[in-house]
């Protein structure tokens, strides 16, 4: 049997240790800013898209890989004789899995299996890293994505920004909700429902208000929580991911509650500060 090799996006935002442990591939997004082009996380950084957007007054757009692009990272491994399973970003969210659909077609049949993870960030980390792991254990690439497949359904990710500007100028929220929101201080908790994001709950007052609704919104899964991994991600809210982590392994029993660095793309969307939890139900 073939060895299986892990795909995945840069909005996966993986750890470079996990990245490294399972020799997961990474096939990057773009940020495209007027003057130039970058791959996310290899050419530029939240930060430095922070800067941009405050010195310039407008986001970057984020572009797919291209088909091509996906080609240069598969053949190698391809061409030695290992399969492939790429665990995409949410085609709800963006163009890249139509991009890497197109791609898989140009090799043999069943070589590449290609999985919507209808999520991003840290709950497609989940995925990946479920898939890495069975496939060090030898599953074919066909019950992998399979697996994964059955998985997706169990993803809850939900995140709190810190501020509207960036749903707004992204033509995520509409002008008079931003208005309303900044003068009442709301702070909507966000969920990623059928591939889409969507406000589930609003808060006034302070951001650690709605981090505390986020933390009691999971509270509510203690019970149904998958015990091996539990992940919160972040754009520059180190305390605020470290309150959620202190938290839950003090109610929890989750084997690995890790803090990932949300990147680019996720930046680019939702601004700094921005916090959240992605964790799997057993059912």
């Amino acid at each position: 049997m073939p060895n299986v090799k892990i795909f995945t996006d840069s909005t996966s935002d993986l750890p470079q240790d996990w990245k490294d442990s399972y020799d997961i591939g990474i096939v990057p997004l773009y940020v495209v800013f007027e003057d130039g082009t970058f791959k996310d996380g290899v050419e530029i950084t939240p930060e430095e898209i922070y800067r941009r957007v405050a010195a310039k007054g407008a986001l970057p757009k984020t572009a797919a890989p291209s088909p091509a692009d996906f080609m240069a990272a598969f053949n190698p491994v391809i061409e030695r004789g290992d399969d492939i399973v790429y665990i995409s970003l949410s085609s709800s969210l963006s163009s890249t899995y139509q991009n890497v659909l197109l791609a898989a077609e140009e090799y043999p049949a069943g070589r590449i299996h290609v999985v919507d993870s209808e999520t991003l960030c840290g709950g497609i980390a989940l995925l990946v890293m479920k898939a890495a792991k069975a496939a060090a254990k030898g599953q074919s690439a066909a019950d992998i994505a399979a697996m994964v497949k059955s998985a997706r359904t169990r993803v809850e990710t939900e995140f709190v920004v810190d501020t509207l500007d960036y749903l707004y100028m992204g033509g995520r929220c509409s002008g008079m909700q931003n208005f309303i929101g900044s003068l009442l201080k709301i702070r909507p908790v966000l969920r990623l429902m059928d591939g889409k994001i969507v406000p589930v709950s609003k808060v006034r007052g302070k951001k650690e208000k709605a981090v505390e609704q986020m933390l009691h919104n999971a509270s509510q899964n203690l019970a149904r929580m998958d015990q091996e991994l539990l992940i919160i991600a972040h754009s520059l809210a180190e305390e605020d991911a470290a309150y959620l982590q202190a938290a839950l392994r003090a109610t929890t029993g989750i084997q690995e509650i890790a803090i990932i660095h949300a990147g680019c793309v996720i930046g680019s969307h939702c601004g700094p500060h921005t916090v959240g939890l992605m964790y799997m139900t057993q059912d």
